[in-house]
């Protein structure tokens, strides 16, 4: 059976930093691409991020490029989100999820992904 956890989340100000993790069990990790998702109340989830198997591609949301940061320790089978300039528009439920992949790529669409975690809350107050 596969697991994916998310940890991290928290209550900060704006302009403060948050590292997310994900740890996965169950699953080949090297080979699975990690995304990240979020879902503010009211809104659909919308994609934040991915990473391919080696971490050679990511793909970042226009809404968060130059201030996350995307990465993966597949010894750890562990993705990390470093959230850094955090704005109060950031603020929501924050979604690890994995999908397996025959290529060394980044898959940014919801749908593809199999493996859901539980979410970790993310607010920024003003």
């Amino acid at each position: 059976q596969v697991q994916v956890v998310e940890s991290g989340g928290g209550l900060v100000q704006a302009g403060g930093s948050l590292r997310l993790s994900c740890t996965v069990s169950g699953l080949s990790f090297d080979v699975y691409v990690m995304g990240w998702f979020r879902q503010a109340p009211g809104k659909e989830r919308e994609g934040v991020s991915c990473i391919s198997w080696s971490g050679a591609t990511t793909y970042y949301a226009d809404s968060v490029k130059g201030r996350f940061t995307i990465s993966r320790d597949n010894a750890k089978n562990t993705v990390y989100l470093q959230m850094n300039s955090l704005k109060p528009e950031d603020t929501a439920m924050y979604y690890c999820a994995a999908v397996k992949s025959y290529a060394d790529t980044c898959l940014a669409g919801e749908g593809l992904y199999n493996y859901w975690g539980q979410g970790t809350q993310v607010t920024v107050s003003s």
